[in-house]
């Protein structure tokens, strides 16, 4: 599959040096990422797939230590960095590394802006080389080491088309006039953050379902958190897979007191009934008897915006934002409909129309302050996006 492209392995400091060095020369790299996010309590980028024009490249961050002298190749936009689905990898190289990836090349996103109905990787090597990706080991443990032959085979595939597809998407994107747009949705997805698990012990106040609890709820949500977390860190699992978050908020929610009733909320033949049944009821009713005041919810953050803020406020709301919401939806299948190769990622998403509903902008400018919407946006679709919202509710 791989015809004569060498592979050259990159598992020591010098090595990683003598890369660097290599991808100084190059205009454009593919880079991948694997992780390890369903079999530890905290994860951590396991390997850093690299590809130029002539080799593919597999390093070694658990075996090299000091990385960091990749960050300058991933921070130079005069070197086109390409991956498929960045969003992830860019969250994680930051977030391990201090990493920023400059000079974006996402072909995820530039499938999806030609209007490419598969869009996954594997999808696109099939459509355009004709060849199948073996896919075994997506859900493989990262971490393991030594790297297998497969696993090393299975990694270099992720990176070793995207200079290719690279090439052909580029010709698409100018062929269907969307070039612009790519490099817009790619300098967005360039400022992406980590979202994902802190480690804030309050943590449990901003939890899916914790607005709906009493205060005693939440006590007892607080202990049993953090005994979960806990023993995430003890067996080093990710917490989802040692209790799940539904199974805390009964608990909560209900508060058993005897291993009869925590028998109605857990099934006392199931592993963890059996192994963390009597902490359950102990952490329940230290909850109950703590009188430690709770945290404030705090709010989330929110995301960056491509531009600052300038004012703009919301006109609409309710029922009103609704019915427009509904109406904006049907216009963008118009706009579809017109030109089956968009989709409602190449025209608005579902977000981007409700923010326009909400703060129903009278202006072309005020269009371009509503947050999520882009530049090429308020280029392709403002004017009949602003007419529209007129005959809706007119001013």
């Amino acid at each position: 599959m791989f015809e004569d492209t060498p592979l050259v392995m990159v598992e020591t400091p010098e090595a990683l040096d003598e890369l660097v060095e290599q991808l100084r020369k190059v205009r454009a790299v593919a880079i991948d990422t694997e992780s390890d996010s369903s079999h530890a309590y905290q994860e951590k980028v396991c390997l850093i797939q690299v590809s130029d024009l002539t080799t593919d490249y597999i390093v070694d961050p658990l075996a090299i230590g000091d990385i960091s002298a990749l960050g300058d190749i991933l921070s130079d936009p005069a070197i086109v960095k390409v991956l498929h689905g960045a969003d992830y990898d860019i969250v994680c190289l930051r977030r391990d590394y201090g990493f920023q990836i400059r000079g974006l090349f996402d072909t995820l996103l530039a499938a999806q802006l030609v209007g490419l109905e598969r869009i996954g990787l594997a999808d696109l090597v099939v459509r355009y080389f004709g060849i199948e990706l073996d896919k075994a080991f997506q859900r493989h443990n990262w971490a393991l080491r030594p790297l297998l032959d497969e696993h090393i085979e299975y990694a270099r595939g992720d990176t070793h088309f995207l200079l290719a597809l690279h090439e052909i998407l580029v010709r698409e994107l100018r062929r269907v006039g969307k070039l612009r747009h790519q490099r817009e949705e790619c300098q967005v997805l360039e400022r992406r953050r980590w979202q994902g698990r802190t480690n804030d012990p309050d943590a449990w106040r901003d939890a899916r379902g914790a607005q709906d609890l009493d205060e005693d709820g939440l006590r007892v949500l607080r202990k049993l958190w953090r005994y979960r977390d806990e023993q995430a860190r003890k067996m080093d699992r990710p917490v989802y897979k040692v209790i799940p978050d539904d199974v805390l908020m009964e608990l909560a929610d209900t508060r058993p007191e005897t291993e009869r009733e925590l028998d109605g909320v857990i099934n006392p033949k199931s592993a963890m009934r059996r192994r963390h049944g009597r902490k359950f009821l102990e952490m329940i009713a230290a909850g109950l008897a703590d009188e430690t005041p709770l945290p404030a919810r705090k709010a989330k953050d929110a995301p960056r915006k491509e531009r600052p803020k300038t004012g703009l406020r919301t006109r609409l709301r309710g029922r009103t934002a609704d019915r427009v919401l509904a109406d904006l939806k049907l216009w963008r299948n118009e706009v579809i409909a017109r030109n089956p190769r968009l989709n409602s990622f190449s025209v608005a998403s579902n977000s981007q129309l409700k923010a326009i509903a909400t703060y129903r902008p009278r202006t072309l400018d005020e269009l371009g302050q509503v947050p999520e919407v882009r530049k090429w946006q308020v280029r392709d679709y403002g004017e009949e996006l602003l007419e529209r919202l007129e005959k809706l509710d007119p001013r």
